[in-house]
């Protein structure tokens, strides 16, 4: 049997081959009640769900384990008749953090690469509607695809065909050592194991999505926190170009990150290893790794806990062919995919820290060059608390600079970028968020899921918030541009495009309201523009 070429998918024509040849024809069925559809792997059965008809867990890569632990994906194994898709696949293997804001609906796995479909109700194939692709955050150790405010019964409702995968996090998705790179089974392809899924992932929607009525040629992308990275990623990354068409970076502080140097990875695995008491760096050794349990290389790492385990963790690599830089640095050579953008985050984003202990410290270290216009623009009143002083610096170190960076970089291209600032708090957190919606709250705003979020507690405020944020969504992924009508026929307050000469985005405020203005913020984030030579 012809193997699968080493990299991340075979050619498309290749790929159908070997569905054909590895699978019998689907006999035609008799009259059944659920919804289906036809992949490359074979046919799956749905199911009605409250915004249309959903497909669930159908895997979009073999599962990674054993000898396919640390490699890049591969294909799926074919099958023959109809197979039930009414249930999430495993979410990835990790250990849950306890405060996530989004808990997974699934037992973490290994074998996790699963992806989900969600279509307005009697859509088919060769309908063309357009695609939006949910990328989930969680640092690169947590997250999954299960959550019931991710869903998409919204975006299907709304004539989107939706689909969200799993990703491979923490050292199954990212990892280094030695004998990988020694072996290069994949051909160059090492250390971004997670990243390599979603590229996979993407490439099966190109495939595949046609079958649920989908666009293959209308594609955007959209993550929060590490699923924007995600994005990030894709926009940057040669291997992802011409997988989609648009992109939406939802509190993507890591934007300027810059990847971990290859050897420094190769070091936390050796580390790994001697955590273990697995000694050497050649293949034996690698077959050893392999056959530690999945708990053991999990090893008890979430978000709480990673920063504590980078001696054995390094996320990220600079590979050179799937990642090639940060954001920033990519988007400034002009090597990023030319696609329209949408970025922007939360007001009281919380994933963004200072490490100067006082106020004094932070204008004496980090914005010394800067100190004067810094503190006139942070010491805006006499009694202004420091704590949160502290708190806003960061943010705007962390998400607001790097946003309007990154759109006026993009912008001086000719690409049309639009930028946000959410700052609605749910009526039923206003007692516990006093500076804002902290980082992802805006989730299930966008996704249309307040009430699968605060349950009773909704209030019709928080449904109208949600339904103006999620229909300018809904209408990126349509037309390109955020701007139109919610899906009842409401006017939307116009968003305008990035501009660098009129510093303006679209805020949408506590009261509930929303509108294109100028950025308040625009004394501190030309400060730290200033500072870092933007």
């Amino acid at each position: 049997m012809m193997r699968y070429p080493k990299g991340l998918l075979a050619p498309l024509a290749l790929i159908s081959i070997l569905a054909m040849a590895s699978a019998a024809p689907v006999p035609a069925a008799p009259a059944h009640p659920s919804p289906t559809a036809m992949t490359q792997s074979g046919m799956v059965a749905g199911e009605a769900s409250p915004g249309g008809e959903r497909f669930l867990g159908i895997p979009y890569a073999a599962a990674p384990v054993g000898p396919l632990r640390w490699r890049a994906p591969q294909p799926p194994s074919s099958w023959k008749g109809l197979r039930p898709a009414t249930a999430f696949g495993h979410d990835c293997m990790q250990e849950p953090y306890p405060s996530d804001a989004a808990p997974l609906g699934t037992a973490p796995a290994e074998d996790c690469l699963t992806i989900n479909v969600w279509r307005p109700k009697g859509a088919r194939a060769g309908a063309r509607l357009p695609v939006m692709v949910w990328i989930y955050g969680g640092g690169s150790v947590n997250g999954g695809a299960s959550p019931d405010v991710y869903s998409g019964d919204a975006f299907a409702r709304d004539g989107v065909v939706f689909v969200s995968y799993n990703y491979r996090v923490g050292r199954f998705g990212f990892f280094g050592f030695p004998a990988l790179a020694r072996g290069d089974a994949d051909k160059g392809l090492l250390y971004n194991y997670g990243y390599m899924d979603s590229v996979a992932a993407l490439q099966w929607v190109r495939r595949n999505v046609a079958a649920f009525g989908g666009d293959p040629a209308k594609v955007t992308i959209y993550g929060q926190s590490a699923g924007a990275g995600q994005v990030a990623m894709l926009l940057g990354s040669p291997l992802a170009r011409g997988l989609f068409r648009g992109a939406i970076i939802q509190s993507g502080g890591n934007a300027n990150n810059a990847p971990t140097p290859a050897a420094e990875a190769d070091k936390a695995g050796l580390a790994f290893a001697a955590r273990w008491g697995i000694a050497g760096e050649g293949s034996e050794t690698l077959a050893r790794l392999r056959a530690l349990s999945a708990a053991q290389v999990t090893d008890g790492i979430h978000i709480g806990t990673a920063a504590a385990q980078r001696p054995t963790f390094a996320g990220a690599v600079g590979d050179g062919k799937l990642l090639t830089g940060g954001l920033v640095e990519v988007v400034k050579a002009a090597r990023e995919a030319r696609v329209p953008l949408i970025i922007g985050s939360t007001t009281a984003d919380n994933f963004a820290a200072m490490t100067a202990p006082t106020l004094d410290e932070a204008f004496a270290t980090t914005f010394a060059p800067v100190g004067p216009a810094a503190r006139a623009a942070y010491l805006v009143a006499p009694a202004a608390d420091p704590g949160r002083v502290l708190r806003e610096m960061g943010r705007d170190l962390s998400y607001n600079e790097n946003a309007r960076n990154i759109a006026r970089l993009m912008t001086a291209q000719g690409l049309p970028v639009w930028r946000y600032r959410f700052g609605y708090v749910a009526n039923a957190m206003r007692g516990e968020w006093t500076e804002g919606p902290p980082h992802a709250t805006d989730i299930p705003f966008a996704m249309d899921m307040v009430t699968a979020k605060y349950g009773a507690a909704t209030t019709a405020e928080d449904r109208s918030v949600a339904a103006r944020l999620h229909a300018y969504w809904v209408n990126f992924v349509k037309t390109l541009d955020p701007n139109g009508k919610t899906a009842s026929g409401e006017q939307l307050a116009p968003w305008p495009r990035e501009d660098p000469a009129a510093d303006r985005l679209m805020r949408f405020n506590p009261d509930g309201s929303n509108a294109g203005s100028d950025d308040p913020y625009h004394a501190r984030i030309e400060a730290i523009a200033r500072l870092r030579g933007h």
